[in-house]
Order: C-alpha cells, then structure tokens, then sequence
C-alpha cells in the first residue's frame, strides 16, 4: 500500500511539476507576452516574448548579447500560450529544452534591434530548432500574430495591463475627435 502511495505522490508531482503557475511565473512549454511601456499602448499585439523550458524557467532575449532568464525585461508576463510538446520533430521535454538551450546559447552572441533581430526573432529560432509542428519557417511576424490569437491572460489584472492603457488612449482620441468634429 506504501508503495502506491508514493507512486501517487510522485505522478501527483511530476503533473504539478508541469502546471503552469503565474503566482511563481512557470509556464512549461509556454511562450510568454509581457507589453512593453508605450509601444503596446499604441499597438497593444507588439509587446515583448519569451519562451520557457520544461520545466516553466522563462527564457528571453532581452537585449543586446543577453538572455535573461527568469526575470522578463519588461516584467512578469500578461499572457502564455501553450502549445504541446508532442508536435516537436524529436519529441519529448529533451529536444525542447535543447532547442530553448541552444537559441538562447545563440542570441547572447547577438545584437538587439528593435525590427529585425528580437526576443520573437529568440522564440523563433527555438521553434525552428525543434521544428515545432515540423516546421522551420518560424518567424516574429507569425509569432506575433498567433500569439494574439491563442494567447491566453494570466489573470484579470494581466488583462488589464495589456489593454487599459490602448483603451484609454482611444477613449481620449475619439473624445478630442468628436469635440472637434461637433462643434
């Protein structure tokens, strides 16, 4: 009886293990969106991405020749998406961590630049590694557009921290607008 207790116990924790947690930021097999102050609150889908290993640890490119890990540049992320380790080419948690591993190991070699070579440029490039869905075309453009679409809210406040400022700044332009155009 022991013995299937601590069996139990060691499948209760190995699925604990890859739940994500935004109380103690773990995203497994996760891309991640924090927005970044400004830009986002003009264009609210351009914001700053990272990946994350197995076992939740964030990965991101966060400026020129640094990968930081576990601490986001533009802080704690809003918004994951989760996608499913069973669609990389080799399978398994090994050749994700190895693709999120060999990226980062790439990027920290690397100059930042704001249009071309960014923390989407990282993600992609791991995607492309582990030829996610068996695919190498992985690109910030994509990235950003499916991470709109399939990205999910850590929580209310991250809802809100992604979309208040945008919806504030249109409610002032269409209020400056529409007192000028009634007048």
């Amino acid at each position: 009886m022991a013995g299937v207790v601590e069996i139990d116990t060691m499948k209760n924790y190995h699925i604990a293990f890859e739940r994500i947690d935004p109380d103690t930021s773990r995203y497994p097999y996760c891309i991640v969106w924090t927005p970044i102050p400004v830009l986002s609150w003009l264009l609210p889908f351009i914001g700053h991405m990272g990946i994350c290993t197995s076992s939740g640890i964030i990965r991101d490119f966060a400026g020129p020749y640094f990968v930081s890990e576990d601490n986001m540049a533009f802080g704690r992320p809003t918004k994951y998406w989760m996608l499913d380790v069973a669609k990389v080419y080799a399978s398994g948690s090994n050749a994700w961590d190895t693709a999120v591993h060999d990226a980062s190991e790439e990027y920290k070699n690397r100059m930042h630049n704001l249009c071309c070579d960014n923390c989407h440029s990282h993600v992609a490039m791991a995607l492309n590694l582990m030829r996610y869905e068996n695919k190498t075309s992985w690109n910030m453009i994509n990235l950003c557009l499916l991470s709109l679409v399939h990205g999910k809210h850590v929580s209310c406040a991250g809802f809100l921290k992604t979309w208040l400022p945008f919806l504030m700044l249109l409610g002032i332009i269409l209020t400056v607008a529409l007192t000028i155009n009634l007048r």
